[in-house]
């Protein structure tokens, strides 16, 4: 589910100004710098999940027991295939 450009951008404004209200980082120039890197760090996840979510449905498709997207089985095996996937990734 990847988010419209606009969405990514609010988010980066939002990240932003969270850091800066927490005190967590003070900016000496101007911030859109620090926007670009920072939509560019949440395109970048987005791509990884996606590139993820795909595979491990490639893993559950090519079972030859055909499970239903949405049963316990599916969402369980599901869950347990992203984690691994995730974890291949160095995402954990």
């Amino acid at each position: 589910m990847m988010l419209s450009d606009d969405k990514i951008t609010h988010m980066t404004h939002v990240v932003l100004k969270g850091l800066m209200d927490k005190g967590l980082i003070t900016l000496k120039e101007d911030d859109s710098l620090l926007r670009r890197e920072i939509k560019r760090t949440i395109i970048n996840e987005l791509k990884i999940g996606e590139d993820i979510d795909a595979a491990v449905r490639r893993k559950l498709n090519s079972f030859s027991k055909k499970l239903v997207e949405g049963s316990n089985e599916w969402e369980v095996l599901y869950k347990k295939f992203f984690e691994e996937e995730e974890l291949r990734k160095g995402r954990r």
